[in-house]
């Protein structure tokens, strides 16, 4: 199978290994089930196979085999608990083989084609649709962090002691203190980046082109923009931000960070101090992968945790 290159990683376990072999099987399985005619994989993947699908009434869908993390386990059930309300809608799934089918969002373009400021305005007119109370089957917040702290000082050593110790030290001590104190608890993402909001209709890649930017409000349909691939949990507001904060799709640089920090929790609402420091305790435990390090999220904590 011609694979995209971002899924190269998976070869390296027994684990990655075995659902390669099973995917040709699972692949053929799910298009006879749901009747998909299918094209090639997209070659943007990292976590999932993805492939464009027609159903047999000219529906535009997307298949995805996931890969089975954890993190992505009840992607399903938050597709189903938004609805389409400003994220892409459940088709159907398949939870045995990790599959689902999903509507295909077009023109697709993604958000951060549009200039920083103006992506910030269509992300703070979107998320509060997205922050509907939730409880199970989704792991909260308190649990996932619990993780973060227990992982992370073993990651940090496994990987070589990549980053001064000042950080280690700091981001636990934020998660220890922000996971107990949350505030209301609503269904979250932990990769709401600028990669994973994509325009929906046509008015949102028209306006797009004539002049640069889109409009932050709804079409004549549910865009202009939905979510895709959400990674779910139960938690306060707060962290909802923390990808698009801390992501370099919007500008990689200190004043870049800042500056979506401080507008996002100004427009929406939100606790600054406490977005801070879910951003630094988050983005520093998703620093380091089975030791491989990502010196992006690195620079990331550093920037924050000099500049307060």
């Amino acid at each position: 199978m011609d694979l995209p290159e971002g899924l190269d990683w998976v070869r390296g376990s027994p684990a990655g290994r075995a659902w390669l072999t099973a995917l040709p099987t699972w692949l053929a399985e799910c298009a006879e089930r749901w009747s998909l005619r299918l094209g090639p994989p997209f070659r943007y993947a990292y976590a999932s196979l993805a492939l464009p699908a027609d159903l047999p009434d000219g529906t535009a869908a997307v298949l995805k085999l996931q890969y089975p993390d954890e993190e992505s386990r009840h992607e399903a059930d938050a597709l189903a608990h938004w609805d389409g309300d400003g994220a892409i809608r459940l088709l159907a799934h398949d939870p045995e083989r990790r599959a689902l089918l999903v509507e295909r969002c077009q023109p697709g373009t993604p958000l951060h084609d549009l200039p920083p400021d103006r992506a910030l305005d269509a992300l703070i007119g979107l998320l509060p649709r997205l922050w509907r109370p939730a409880a199970a089957p989704f792991t909260p917040l308190s649990e996932e962090a619990a993780g973060w702290v227990d992982r992370m000082p073993r990651a940090w050593e496994r990987a070589g002691r990549p980053y001064e110790r000042r950080l280690l030290d700091a981001a636990l001590d934020l998660l220890g203190g922000l996971a107990s104190s949350q505030g209301e608890q609503v269904l979250v993402n932990q990769d709401l980046h600028a990669g994973n909001v994509l325009a929906a209709d046509g008015h949102a890649a028209n306006t797009l082109a004539a002049n640069g930017h889109a409009d932050d409000g709804l079409a004549a349909g549910r865009g202009p923009w939905l979510v895709i691939d959400p990674k779910p949990l139960t938690g306060e507001r707060e962290f909802t931000v923390v990808p698009m904060v801390r992501g370099p799709e919007l500008g990689h640089s200190p004043a870049a960070v800042r500056h979506r920090l401080d507008r996002l929790s100004t427009e929406l609402g939100l606790d600054r101090e406490r977005v801070l420091g879910w951003t630094i305790g988050h983005t520093l435990a998703w620093g380091v992968a089975d030791e491989t390090v990502f010196p992006q999220k690195i620079d990331v904590v550093r920037w924050l945790l000099d500049s307060n």
